[in-house]
């Protein structure tokens, strides 16, 4: 559902027949997580920390990694000599532009990259936000292209730029193994895939058991949702599924496979769970165990999809704070953090 800037966004219940046949009881994994944790950071609150106290408690959290809906300058400048590993994207607004016009990709890198290179972190751009299926979509290939041109001219490397997929962008997802990209999409996919190919850029996706388990509590599972089965349940040849996010990135991963991408990588761009607003589904317990179930202590714990076992699976949870000015109660209450910092719920490390 779209919010007061268009890339903080989520799917909504749209996003959840994908996966209604993915039920019942099964086996949960120490968690699911690759060599990077990040936090998603929208602002569509009216009281939340400075962007100075927000990077000093990213740092007390040992959180790797920020993303943001599109550039902040205030943002970016308190993440001068931080560590943290950066995403941010244009609105989904300006992606036409983007592909249409080089000097505005110009313009883009040396408004939002170049000023900060030196000092901040910068690994991810993403042009567009949940676009697929959408009038923009056919834009994003050209606007990728354009993008990663003007880094290369200005001498800048070791920036990815990729785009961010929901669940709406796929078909077929039951069992995992047979999803595809929606039929329209086959070739725009295509088309991506062979630049993130190139580039050796991840696929970014958003991945939410949560809006599939609420929308259908009758064959959905809670404990196969949120990391808390004992039993496994969905065998799709040799792969035995443990949690429905399993489930979901590895139907992103299947449908790379089906278009000849199957070495492009697929990064969790948001991932969460509320807290409240769709009581009993929504609970901090809920959302405790689902994080706690993403982000692990240790990497020796962190586990791989089954079709991609020696591929760990990099994560951004969604969100840092909770948002008063986003559309209703379960919108609001994805944070980890209250806006005065104290913790909703506790699962990172400290050490």
């Amino acid at each position: 559902m779209k919010s007061h800037t268009s890339m903080d966004s989520k799917p909504t219940g749209l996003a959840v027949a994908i996966f209604l046949l993915l039920s019942i009881q099964i086996l949960c994994p120490a968690g699911v997580a690759g060599d990077i944790t990040g936090v998603c950071y929208g602002r569509n609150g009216d009281n939340l920390p400075t962007p100075a106290d927000t990077v000093a408690l990213y740092k007390t959290n040992n959180i790797d990694a920020i993303r943001m809906y599109e550039p902040f300058a205030d943002m970016l400048e308190a993440l001068r000599g931080s560590g943290l590993s950066v995403m941010f994207g244009p609105r989904n607004e300006e992606i036409q532009s983007l592909a249409q016009d080089p000097a505005a990709a110009t313009n883009f890198v040396s408004t939002w990259i170049i000023p900060y290179i030196n000092d901040v972190s910068i690994k991810w751009i993403t042009i567009g936000n949940e676009v697929f299926p959408s009038d923009i979509a056919p834009f994003v290939p050209a606007a990728i292209r354009n993008v990663n041109a003007a880094l290369t001219s200005s001498g800048i490397t070791g920036i990815s730029v990729t785009t961010v997929l929901a669940m709406t962008a796929l078909a077929n997802t039951y069992p995992p193994s047979a999803t595809t990209f929606l039929p329209d999409l086959t070739e725009i996919m295509t088309e991506i895939s062979s630049i993130l190919t190139q580039t050796n850029s991840p696929l970014m996706a958003n991945v939410y058991p949560y809006f599939a388990y609420a929308s259908d509590t009758n064959d959905i599972c809670l404990d196969y949702a949120s990391f808390k089965s004992q039993t496994p349940v969905v065998i799709d040849g040799d792969m035995q599924y443990n949690n429905m996010f399993a489930a979901m990135v590895d139907g992103f991963n299947a449908a790379l496979e089906k278009i000849n991408a199957g070495n492009v990588v697929v990064m969790v761009a948001e991932t969460g769970w509320p807290t409240e607003g769709n009581e009993p589904h929504t609970s901090v317990d809920n959302a405790k165990a689902y994080n706690t179930g993403i982000m692990t202590c240790g990497g020796s714990a962190r586990m791989r999809t089954p079709r991609r076992p020696y591929t760990p699976v990099d994560v951004f949870l969604f969100a840092m704070f909770r948002e008063n000015q986003k559309d209703g109660p379960v919108e609001q209450s994805f944070g980890i953090f209250s806006p005065d910092m104290t913790p909703v719920y506790d699962i990172f490390c400290h050490y």
